[in-house]
């Protein structure tokens, strides 16, 4: 890789602090030479025997070739480099520095030393019988090497243009180590290549997605601007077709239950993943009753002209409400005029979706003290996000969904209740804050018998 791949791979930090393996600090040792190693066998005995406590990485000169032998501690240790130049150029300089320097010192230490024989001398006359006071010596020291604490690069089979493009969805990592990993940011903010950003659609769904052709005609024509990540049920044993964008999207799921932690769960893995692919700066939560109400050039115009989240919060709840649902004992971690409730279903920018996945202190809460009669999925991100990063928030969701009745459910929509008008409604809705344009790109409700209906308007409505 680049050295500019390099340092940025480098400067990665992760927001959560705790490995999420046992870990065994190792000492970096970084050997620069012009060639060969000539106090290589005085090093290997130095290391025999405290294998896992170090690593070593050697820069020498590029067209150095010497075999190192493979049982040595050296080998295969070498890391791509160039030309010293530059930094011959600065050790002349120090050694010029050093030159100078000692001959300035030499004059000053001569000049003392004169100045001191003078003195001996007038002393001896003043006080002949008490030893004159001695004069202190300054021991030149060179500096120790400045300690650098950064992230050993190790190099692997993929650049970053594999780092950026979606990855398969089936990894094996556990997902204590899933979530440190998409906890990384790196401290270099400015990406080493030229980054297209993409928006990543998540979908979470209870076993099938029957909208999924209505979705193949949004996404068609717009690849590399989007990806797709799919949260179904463990027990799903449904086929998708190779070809349809969402073959191999499927990630590692756990078994989601309505109203419960497990909900909240499905959604940090579903951001976890997609924030494993750096490219994506927009996240947006889909459900399997969920439409999209504009072509996809719109959507992602959108989303990537705005500077602020995405997530519903309702500030003005009733007490009743309040009282119903908050549990005491979740203070002082929430205090009770910091709970908030709104729909789950999210759009967000990047910093805001680390912050969710790297959350180790009121998700915890919530998983300890927000169950029976709490929905976590109703009032965990609402409170998280309005606690933390209210201005950077529109305390508004872009999806759009109708309660007509006291139930715990919305209304749903089927393919009689599917007209050019609703569509148009729901397009041109524009009563809402930090919008000039429509309050909603997306809707639900819909249920499965809506598909046809949908995809006879889609060209006419939807302008897909």
């Amino acid at each position: 890789m680049e050295d500019e791949e390099l340092l940025w791979r480098a400067s990665m930090v992760p927001r959560i602090q705790e490995f999420p393996y046992k870990r065994v600090p190792k000492v970096a040792f970084m050997f620069l030479t012009k060639g060969a190693l000539p106090l290589g066998t005085l090093w290997e005995n130095f290391f025999k025997g405290n294998e896992g406590l170090y690593t070593i990485y050697v820069h020498t000169h590029p067209s150095y070739n010497e075999v190192v032998p493979p049982a040595s501690v050296f080998h295969g240790r070498r890391i791509p480099s160039k030309l010293v130049e530059t930094l011959i150029r600065i050790q002349n300089l120090i050694f010029y520095f050093v030159i100078f320097g000692s001959g300035l010192a030499f004059g000053f230490t001569l000049s003392l030393s004169l100045n001191d024989i003078s003195l001996k001398a007038i002393q001896l006359k003043q006080y002949p019988n008490q030893s004159p006071p001695v004069s202190k010596s300054f021991i030149s020291q060179s500096p120790p090497p400045a300690a650098y604490d950064i992230s050993t690069v190790t190099r692997t089979r993929e650049g970053l243009n594999e780092l950026m493009k979606p990855r398969n969805t089936a990894q094996d990592m556990e997902e204590k180590e899933l979530l440190w990993r998409a906890s990384l940011v790196p401290r270099i903010h400015e990406f080493p290549v030229k980054v297209v950003p993409k928006v990543a659609f998540l979908f979470l769904s209870r076993g099938s997605l029957p909208f999924a052709a209505l979705w193949e005609l949004f996404f068609k024509g717009h690849e590399g601007l989007y990806s797709v990540y799919w949260h179904t049920s463990p027990n799903f044993n449904g086929t998708v077709p190779q070809k349809s964008v969402f073959y191999g999207r499927r990630i590692p799921s756990k078994e989601v239950h309505w109203g419960t932690n497990s909900m909240i769960e499905a959604e940090r893995r579903l951001l976890a993943n997609a924030l494993l692919d750096f490219s994506n700066q927009r996240f947006a939560l889909i459900s399997e009753s969920c439409i999209p109400l504009f072509n996809f050039s719109t959507v992602y115009s959108y989303l990537m002209g705005s500077n602020l989240s995405y997530v519903s919060v309702y500030s003005d709840l009733p007490v009743s409400e309040v009282r119903r649902h908050y549990n005491p004992q979740i203070s002082p971690v929430v205090e009770r005029h910091q709970w908030r409730k709104g729909s789950q279903w999210f759009q967000m920018d990047r910093g805001l979706a680390v912050e969710v996945v790297s959350d180790q202190i009121y998700f915890p809460a919530f998983q300890e003290f927000c169950v029976r009669s709490c929905f976590s999925d109703e009032h965990y991100l609402p409170t998280f996000v309005s606690i933390r990063f209210w201005e950077e928030n529109t305390n508004r969701s872009l999806t759009w969904v109708h309660w007509s009745r006291r139930s715990a459910h919305p209304d749903k929509f089927g393919a009689l209740d599917v007209t050019i008008g609703l569509l148009e409604r729901l397009r041109n809705s524009t009563t809402c804050e930090y919008s000039t344009r429509s309050c909603f790109l997306f809707a639900r409700k819909f249920s499965s018998d809506a598909l046809d209906r949908l995809l006879e308007l889609a060209p006419k409505v939807l302008r897909f």
